[in-house]
């Protein structure tokens, strides 16, 4: 078999060696493979859970929330079941996009109100 090396699957996906552990630890991704020696060896597989992984964290899920869908992946729940776990996902974060879009539209109010004081050019 051939494979990656942590190193090499770092690189690959952006994060870093001790992440790829934390997210095998917390069984995000894996089991990894080991040559005979013992070392780590990431598959293609493996490389598309930790960038799903990743994506994910980047969304704003938590490692709970990641390990209940992996769990529910794992365990082969319904389609249904995945949908419904991802539709509340996409929910909350389109409440924190708007929250976003609210606090930007606030800083633009007061960019602009500061950008015509006096003294500030």
């Amino acid at each position: 078999m051939s494979g990656l090396t942590p190193a090499a699957t770092a690189d690959r996906t952006g994060v870093s060696i001790d992440t790829l552990r934390y997210y095998e630890r917390e069984g995000l991704i894996g089991p990894i493979a080991r040559t005979a020696g013992g070392r780590r060896q990431y598959s293609e597989d493996d490389v598309f859970w930790i960038g799903l992984v990743t994506c994910f964290r980047a969304a704003g899920l938590g490692i709970t929330d990641l390990r209940g869908f992996v769990a529910m992946l794992r365990a082969e729940h319904s389609a249904q079941d995945r949908v419904a776990f991802l539709r509340e996902r996409r929910t909350a974060m389109e409440q924190q996009v708007a929250a976003l879009r609210r606090a930007i539209g606030v800083l633009d109010e007061k960019i602009d109100h500061y950008s015509g004081a006096p003294g500030t050019d």
